[in-house]
């Protein structure tokens, strides 16, 4: 029996039997992602919870800037589920100037667009308008918001998610060469498609040009600026504690991204 003990009480001391799995970088700065798999500043989670809210099954969406589907490449399943609008509304139209929208799993239609053209849809077409990380790309931002108006209709809802301009990486990438932009997003958050590394402008990304394109004689403005997980660090502890802090102390013109939801009067 003393014998017994004595192997049990050995085993418990062994360090290799009690040591814990090493927790991911992402799992010491959100602990949380354990439960559920999702920070709880996810923007994609924050920012489609809120489109879907305002969704009803006899609606008509516009995904303006749909590209291929991005939201197929998220792993988490119910952010995924979320992102794919079709079984909450009647129709997503996705459109885009790139032939890659064609292919997009998450519309009901989809239509290549002409750079410079009009959107090739009647006044007052859709109900809803989403466009998720496309504003800081558009370079005619007077065009697109007339277009956007135009097609949506009375009532409507123009949901939008971009970074903020006076964000830290945004600035960062304003400061990048863009024959940069590739290698250093490679670098700084390895699980982004090097597809995703558009040019950037930033000419729908401020209060300023937000409150001038979008006027509130026409639109009623339900906007505001949060926070986002931490992504941009490259792997590095520090880096990454030192863009959380940046966060927690940032004033709301300074914070990562736009959650845009404007009401067309």
């Amino acid at each position: 029996m003393v014998h017994r003990a004595s192997n049990i009480l050995h085993q418990t001391a062994d360090p290799a039997k009690r040591a814990k799995p090493a927790r991911s970088l992402r799992e010491r700065l959100y602990p949380e992602v354990v439960a559920g798999g999702f920070a709880r500043r996810s923007h994609r989670l924050s920012f489609m919870l809120r489109v879907n809210a305002l969704l009803s099954p006899d609606m008509d969406v516009l995904d303006f800037g749909a590209g291929r589907g991005a939201a197929q490449d998220v792993t988490n399943l119910f952010i995924r589920s979320l992102s794919d609008l079709r079984p909450r509304c009647r129709r997503v139209v996705g459109a885009d100037v790139g032939p890659e929208v064609l292919e997009n799993p998450g519309l009901t239609e989809a239509v290549m667009l002409q750079p410079g053209a009009p959107l090739p849809f009647a006044d007052a077409s859709f109900d809803l308008i989403v466009s998720y990380a496309v504003f800081e790309h558009i370079t005619d931002p007077e065009r697109v918001a007339s277009e956007l108006q135009r097609v949506l209709r009375p009532g409507g809802w123009l949901c939008a998610w971009t970074p903020n301009r006076w964000s830290y990486f945004a600035i960062g990438a304003s400061l990048l060469p863009q024959r940069l932009h590739t290698r250093v997003l490679a670098r700084l958050s390895p699980s982004r498609p090097a597809d995703d590394a558009f040019p950037t402008v930033y000419r729908m990304n401020t209060g300023r040009a937000l409150a001038r394109l979008f006027p509130p004689d026409k639109w009623s403005d339900h906007s505001y600026t949060a926070n986002s997980d931490v992504r941009y660090h490259g792997g590095f502890t520090v880096l990454a504690r030192l863009w959380q802090l940046w966060g927690a102390l940032a004033p709301p013109d300074l914070r990562d991204a736009r959650y845009i939801f404007l009401r067309k009067r």
